[in-house]
């Protein structure tokens, strides 16, 4: 049987991988998409930049 201590260490690597592995990488694609998305319906309406 394991100690609490060595419970909660766990989680908290678990946490941690799970946070830099997987969810940092999603956030970050999502926002890059969603300002590129924005300036591309931007564009729609106000036309290419210069015109």
């Amino acid at each position: 049987m394991t100690s609490p201590e060595t419970d909660t260490r766990r989680n908290e690597v678990r946490a941690f991988l799970f946070l830099t592995v997987f969810l940092a990488p999603i956030v970050s694609i999502a926002l890059v998409g969603g300002l590129g998305f924005s300036i591309w319906i931007y564009q729609m309406f106000a036309g290419p930049p210069g015109s």
